[in-house]
């Protein structure tokens, strides 16, 4: 495993140092005792959008199984992968680990439909996205500081959140990709440091890992879920690249093997042959570009830690299969509209009376601005979980759903 860079030290030129921070937002002291990449995952576990992660949908609401992937279980396999990357990569593996920990704390309740549904109601305010909501929880909603709202996170730590999967803006701050038609979200905008982070490079290196960590686990996770949850028979992904292989070279090792095995060993299979193609792909890209810094790497004009193009095709391929087998099935589909009508439901009732809101969401509201308060409303949906945004339903409706 030597020749795939497990185990190599010391820090490549290319990683992001520790001692060299930008610093935080807020003037802090140094830890005598952790980096400050160290200290931001230390605060991004113990804040209360981390806890609430364990009943968040991942696809599956929380009460469908207890062995399901929920947003908490995928993000700690996330930081796994990510952190495996970064020490073959040579990169600061306690940056890739908080990017991974964080990625995914501006997720609404019942997954990405809740995010469509919020999306749809705050479109005359601005709209909502998921990974802008992840940087407003930590520079502005988490309160437990007595002297910042937010976690007062490094620099590099807040660059990563924003825009790990790649530049925002071009130089002179015109959104690109998918924000080049409506513009930064409004969640990234409200943030006074916003335009500090460079939003028309690339990140560093770690968050590049923690972003292509997020794909694995995706795909090797949603066959295990999906293969658990009946939506799909092992026998429907023999026509997949490489899947299909392993399946052919697993019955042949172990004929017989029962369906939990044969299952587990398909995603192993699959988790280490993508995080191998990453590491070799990545360095053959380091070799090529010969990034002599992290500030190297942010300016190379392209993403440094991706898969190869025969490893892109075969991602590709398995997403293609999950969307109609999996996020667009039919069980899942109905769920998907009892959630969509629990969050509609909620924005609506808490925009026209406020007051049904707890005192603390409420504090300091301008009920006369509907700009501020549908985002005032959206955060607070955003961050429950499904099953309080179940209970809230029912507190105030007479038809809550069974999401089942």
């Amino acid at each position: 495993m030597s020749g795939l860079g497990f185990g190599v030290e010391p820090r490549a030129p290319y990683a992001v140092d520790p001692s060299q921070s930008r610093g935080r937002l807020v003037d802090e002291p140094d830890s005598p005792t952790r980096t400050p990449y160290q200290r931001d995952r230390d605060r991004i576990v113990h804040s209360t959008a981390f806890r609430r992660l364990k009943h968040k949908t991942q696809v599956f609401v929380y009460h469908e199984g207890d062995h399901f992937r929920t947003r908490l279980t995928h993000t700690i396999e996330v930081a796994q992968i990510a952190r495996a990357l970064a020490r073959a990569l040579r990169l600061d593996e306690d940056l890739a680990e908080a990017l991974a920990l964080a990625h995914d704390l501006g997720h609404t309740p019942f997954g990405h439909t809740g995010e469509d549904q919020l999306d749809l109601c705050l479109a005359p305010y601005g709209g909502f996205d998921h990974n802008a909501q992840s940087l407003r929880i930590v520079t502005e909603l988490e309160r437990r500081y007595a002297e910042f709202d937010g976690l007062n996170l490094a620099w590099e730590t807040l660059e990563g959140l924003a825009k790990h999967n790649g530049p925002l803006t071009t130089a002179d701050r015109q959104p690109i990709g998918k924000y080049a038609s409506k513009g930064l979200p409004v969640a990234f905008l409200s943030y006074p440091g916003i335009w500090g982070l460079d939003l028309h490079t690339y990140a560093s290196a770690e968050a590049q890992a923690a972003a292509i960590a997020d794909d694995i686990a995706y795909d090797a996770h949603d066959i295990d879920d999906g293969l658990r949850a009946g939506l799909f028979k092992i026998d429907d992904l023999r026509g997949l690249p490489l899947i299909g292989g392993f399946l052919t070279a697993i019955e042949t090792k172990y004929p017989g093997l029962d369906e939990h095995r044969t299952i587990n060993e398909i995603t192993r299979r699959l988790i280490t042959a993508m995080v191998e193609d990453v590491i070799r792909h990545s360095l053959a890209n380091f070799d090529r570009l010969k990034p002599r810094s992290a500030d190297d790497v942010r300016n190379a004009g392209e993403t440094c830690v991706t898969f190869s193009s025969e490893m892109t095709a075969i991602d590709k391929a398995i997403k293609g299969f999950l969307f109609p087998h999996m996020y667009r099935h039919p069980a899942v589909m109905r769920v998907r509209r009892d959630a969509d009508r629990v969050v509609k439901d909620l924005f609506d009732r808490y925009f026209l009376h406020p007051d049904m809101m707890p005192a603390e969401w409420r504090e300091g509201l301008d009920k006369t601005d509907d700009t501020v308060l549908a985002r005032r409303v959206a955060d607070y949906i955003a961050g429950m979980t499904d099953r309080f945004a179940v209970q809230e339903h029912r507190r105030w409706f007479d038809d809550t759903p069974e999401l089942r």
